[in-house]
């Protein structure tokens, strides 16, 4: 009853504030039409539509409608994508780059208290956003990424010298593969496709199996989880954008957020697994790295990657870092 009350007074507050209906165009970077992404966008538009009694209208564009991951982040920076579930780029600001920061986390328990509303990354990932002028709503967790390739695998470092794996264009993705054994060529995500059917690359280092099932299944024969990252996209809103709203507008664009976070949290695991099962019906050998073989890349990549992020993202978020990432 108190719920139906409350959001009864929304919809009344939006209806005498905005003769009216106020449009908001929802973009993501990295997501077509059906896919969890895409659907995830669809929900939050459908969302601010239903809580806003039709007060609030939204426009959706998927994956490569208003161009390139960095095309679509300038967008939503300058304030032409108002709200947005975004891979973030570091060209603004390398801070970002603590989303990217390899093995601060090794299990999904980890992961999903740390991620969490009031978990440590979440907190820092919030100051940032707000600095570079973006609303901060929440992750959208996806899980441990992992590396695909054809031809060769490997379950070591050694085992990776002579593999050449597409990166994400973001800091400290490189690096992290480099450390890892990997050369390296950081390529936008819209011409990966292109890069392993051209055999610039080996394989593709920068995302969770159902990326590299749904689009590459054709290109790759193995994946193995390094778990190097744990993959999350981010629902944010241009914060100029956010400050010309109304109380009850913004009520309505941050509830529909936390709806869609919330009902994400719940489903990445069982998501992650159920596209491991048909990566691998689909012919792609997968791997898990033992704890001695996963321990060797995790030290590896803080030995070599976190000193170098003490510049380019500061001491104080590192040592926070430091002090809560997951024990070797």
């Amino acid at each position: 009853m108190k719920t139906l009350l409350a959001s009864a007074i929304t919809v009344a507050c939006l209806a005498s504030t905005s003769a009216q209906a106020l449009t908001l165009k929802l973009a993501t970077d990295s997501g077509t039409q059906g896919s969890p992404a895409g659907e995830a966008l669809k929900k939050w538009g459908e969302l601010i539509e239903q809580k806003s009694g039709g007060e609030i209208e939204t426009r959706i564009y998927y994956q490569n409608e208003l161009g390139g991951q960095q095309e679509v982040f300038d967008l939503h920076v300058a304030g032409d994508v108002d709200v947005m579930l975004n891979w973030p780029m570091t060209s603004y600001d390398k801070r970002i780059g603590v989303i990217y920061t390899p093995y601060m986390t090794l299990s999904w328990k980890e992961a999903l208290e740390a991620y969490s509303p009031g978990g440590w990354v979440n907190n820092l990932l919030g100051g940032v956003y707000q600095d570079i002028g973006l609303k901060f709503f929440g992750p959208w967790p996806e899980g441990f990424n992992g590396v695909g390739t054809r031809g060769k695998y490997a379950l070591n470092i050694a085992d990776a010298d002579g593999l050449k794996v597409r990166t994400m264009t973001v800091y400290p993705a490189p690096q992290t593969m480099q450390a890892l054994g990997y050369q390296t060529a950081a390529i936008d995500w819209g011409e990966v496709y292109t890069a392993l059917q051209t055999g610039v690359v080996d394989g593709e280092a920068g995302n969770v199996i159902y990326w590299d099932y749904e689009y590459f299944r054709d290109s790759l024969d193995y994946y193995v989880q390094t778990k190097h990252f744990f993959m999350t996209g981010i629902l944010s809103m241009n914060q100029e954008v956010w400050e010309d709203m109304t109380e009850a507008q913004q009520q309505v664009v941050s509830e529909a957020a936390i709806e869609i976070m919330n009902e994400q949290f719940k489903a990445a695991k069982e998501q992650d697994e159920y596209y491991i099962k048909k990566a691998q019906e689909a012919g792609i050998k997968y791997f898990e790295p033992s704890d001695e073989q996963l321990r060797e890349f995790a030290q590896a990549a803080r030995e070599q990657v976190w000193p170098k992020m003490d510049k380019e993202v500061g001491s104080e978020i590192m040592d926070t870092i430091r002090n809560n990432a997951s024990p070797l």
